[in-house]
């Protein structure tokens, strides 16, 4: 049977009588987890949380017993209540749920409850208590215990940077299955979040920040689940084409707020200049050995550090700086000229030094570029800071937006 928004806001408040929290478990094909996590969970609620919690598990169109588990344990277990929706998507689950809910204070966690229990107390007292807006769930913050293999431990980490680099936000963890939410607030994000599946988590975080709510960050012990059926390849796809679908909702209407000024603070622009310095320096650093053999070494990074210029200064133009108007043919030209030629001095005086000490070794080459190249960063940022992009900053400072800017686009 599937249940409508209706049947669910029945189900969730039928005591009518509103309960603090409503800890949602979004689950599709469970059978194996859901009754032994929602009974471990349910026993910790009655032992450790001082307020009144209900579980809810939200069942998006599971084609095994998950549904018929959820409907027994919520006839058997006072505070789980039983909800089916028609299409899978975790952020359907907790966009459904959450908006039918009448607690204070929404949550959800992942069935397999890897994070440690004995962090909900530290993620939803300050919400109860009017502290902050939303809670997250860390397993990068310091002081977190995170067992998870290398790949898993990898993607994570590369796939907080490319959001950070993007999208300029302050929290450090964007997908970990533990958050909550005060409901008044969820009622404002929620109505400009599109994602309904894996992305539906950082889009929530983001629009939070661009109205700049408090997140408060709850390091967490967290246990990988080795049964984990998320494809990871389909979901990263879907994750880059949500980052584009901010950056260009942002160009058409460029956000402000709390959050939003951290993102072009120095320390915010530091952090995506080396980001993007780190992926056009190996770039450069390929070109460079490709086309050592036909052009030698000089030629070689001569094209090598004319292409990767220009794609770099782009970047930063979009990305670091958040230059959406106009250049001047002419302050692009001196910029892009002035950039090419300190990298060029730096880069070249490598070369030489690296062919005194080892005249032929592409090996002592490449490290000499690589030094070189990161004393030319240094410039290259005074220079696009100070002047290449300068006059669009001074606009945004008169502004009142404490250098902020339209972000990367």
């Amino acid at each position: 049977m599937t249940v409508t928004l209706s049947d669910v806001a029945e189900r969730i408040g039928e005591s009518g009588v509103a309960t603090v929290v409503d800890i949602v478990i979004p689950v599709h094909n469970e059978e194996a987890e859901l009754e032994a996590s929602v009974r471990r969970l349910r026993a910790y609620l009655d032992a450790h949380i001082p307020f009144s919690a209900s579980v809810v598990i939200a069942d998006n169109a599971s084609t095994d017993a998950t549904w018929a588990i959820a409907q027994r344990l919520s006839g058997e277990l006072e505070g789980v209540r039983g909800v089916r929706l028609a299409e899978k998507g975790r952020g359907r689950a907790l966009r459904a749920t959450w908006l039918a809910s009448n607690a204070s204070v929404l949550a959800y966690m992942d069935v397999d409850l890897a994070t440690d229990l004995d962090a909900l107390l530290p993620l939803i007292a300050p919400l109860v208590s009017g502290h902050s807006d939303l809670a997250i769930g860390s397993r990068l913050a310091r002081g977190s215990q995170v067992v998870r293999g290398p790949k898993r431990e990898l993607i994570s980490r590369v796939y907080n940077m490319i959001i950070r680099a993007a999208l300029g936000n302050g929290f450090t963890d964007a997908q970990c299955g533990f958050k909550a939410i005060r409901s008044d607030v969820a009622r404002v994000l929620l109505p400009e979040v599109e994602d309904q599946a894996w992305f539906f988590d950082t889009e929530l975080l983001v629009a939070a920040e661009r109205h700049g709510y408090r997140i408060h960050e709850v390091p967490v012990d967290w246990v990988d689940d080795p049964d984990s059926r998320v494809d990871i390849t389909s979901t990263a796809m879907e994750d880059l084409r949500g980052i584009w679908r901010l950056r260009k909702r942002w160009r058409a209407s460029p956000p402000s707020g709390t959050g939003i000024a951290r993102r072009l603070s120095l320390d915010s622009q530091l952090g995506q200049f080396a980001g993007i310095g780190i992926l056009s320096t190996l770039a450069y650093l390929l070109l460079f050995v490709a086309l050592n053999g036909p052009l030698g070494a000089y030629g070689a990074n001569a094209v090598a550090l004319v292409i990767c210029t220009l794609g770099n200064t782009a970047a930063h133009r979009w990305i670091t700086f958040a230059n959406q108007g106009r250049l001047g043919v002419r302050a692009a030209l001196a910029g892009i000229a002035a950039v090419l030629a300190t990298s060029l001095v730096f880069t070249m005086a490598g070369l030489a030094i690296a062919n005194l000490l080892a005249p032929g070794s592409v090996g002592v080459e490449v490290v000499a570029l690589l030094v070189a190249s990161g004393f030319a960063a240094l410039v290259r940022f005074v220079l696009l800071r100070a002047w290449v992009f300068r006059t669009h900053l001074r606009a945004l400072h008169t502004n009142g937006t404490t250098g902020e800017g339209s972000p990367p686009g």
